[in-house]
């Protein structure tokens, strides 16, 4: 891989937006919290299994339709950087409003009953693929490390880390929050967890928006 070291700052930035995201407790994640807690940590495990592999979809799906686009229309790469990071500011205003907030965060369990460990991959996957907004998630993360000059590897780069990542954490959170006491402990930190999102989603945004304008 041919300077490797160039891209890799918007490769390690891009794993750092989806982290951070990703740790956010939206509704998958305490989906995943919750599912664990009244069913048991396999049925989350299959759970957080699924809504991972949906998010590696839908990362591969846009990773290299973005670059098809990229190698035919160069210059569409300002419009995919002003559209990702005004959605980043979008993020870090909800982000900043739900810090301060005074709101509980409560671990949610799915309707329909039990199911098997595959119908709880299933439903996952489901969850995430129909998620509209995890698309418009995947514009700006990827627009973070692509740009025109980018070679193929560093699209595959970012969606095999991120995938690691998302399945990895998503384990972690079946596990870990198997319990009401961890819930609970995630829940007091929800404020500082907010914060340091909109923080970070703010600067990421502004850094893809002033990208735009200088190319």
């Amino acid at each position: 891989m041919e300077h490797f070291s160039l891209y890799l700052p918007g490769i390690l930035l891009a794993y750092s937006a989806f982290l951070l995201g990703i740790i956010s407790p939206g509704p998958n994640v305490l989906a995943v919290m919750g599912t664990s807690m009244s069913v048991g940590r396999r049925s989350g495990m299959a759970l957080g299994s699924g809504v991972a592999f949906g998010s590696l979809s839908w990362a591969l799906l846009t990773a290299f339709g973005l670059s098809a686009v990229l190698v035919t229309y160069a210059s569409a790469m300002t419009v995919i950087k002003i559209a990702g990071g005004a959605y980043l500011l979008w993020l870090a205003y909800k982000s900043f409003r739900s810090a301060a907030a005074d709101q509980e965060v409560t671990a949610t369990t799915l309707a329909g009953g039990m199911r098997t460990p595959f119908g709880y991959f299933r439903r996952g996957y489901i969850i995430q693929m129909t998620n509209p907004k995890a698309a418009l998630s995947w514009v700006a993360i990827i627009s973070l490390g692509l740009d025109p000059s980018a070679p193929i590897w560093v699209a595959f780069v970012i969606v095999a880390g991120t995938a690691i990542l998302s399945l990895g954490i998503h384990l972690g959170y079946a596990i870990a929050f198997s319990t009401q006491f961890m819930v609970g402990l995630y829940a007091r930190a929800r404020r500082w967890i907010q914060g340091l999102l909109g923080t970070f989603f703010a600067f990421v945004g502004f850094r893809l928006l002033l990208g735009s304008v200088e190319k």
